[in-house]
């Protein structure tokens, strides 16, 4: 299996977690993801979060507004360059979020690492969602 191959099998990995997050199951997301303090994300919502356990946090604190929804990556491009990887893409689907229907089309870029021979997520880049940061600015305690 080639390096762009592992990634490809990387990147169905974290989409499939993120689907199940989606869903409410959040646990699937450790998996993926390294646990370092390095790792980094850039969520639709706003804002950046940096270490495992914010960025853990910050997926937990989704998963906990989502009851559905199915996201998947279309037009990847794949770079591989010795223990590093990119993919660059566009996001598309829909979501329930905090009971709100909200439709996804966001450029995505996701970074892995490989770590004892696994590749793992070390930061996942969105556009901003406008339709997502209302919602959360409209929670009564925001989360």
């Amino acid at each position: 299996m080639s390096a762009e191959d592992d990634i490809r099998s990387a990147s169905e990995r974290f989409y499939s977690s993120l689907n199940r997050m989606l869903n409410g199951d959040v646990a699937a997301m450790a998996e993926v993801w390294s646990h370092t303090a390095t790792v980094t994300t850039l969520h639709p919502v706003g804002g950046r979060e940096v270490g495992w356990e914010s960025v853990g946090n910050s997926w937990s604190q989704i998963a906990t507004l989502a009851t559905g929804g199915q996201i998947g990556l279309a037009d990847p491009l794949i770079q591989v360059v010795g223990d590093m990887a990119y993919e660059v893409g566009v996001e598309k689907g829909q979501c329930t979020l905090a009971g709100r229907q909200v439709p996804i089309n966001v450029r995505v870029t996701n970074v892995y690492r490989r770590e004892a021979g696994a590749w793992k997520v070390v930061h996942h880049h969105t556009d901003l969602s406008p339709a997502m940061q209302d919602i959360i600015r409209d929670l009564p305690g925001k989360p």
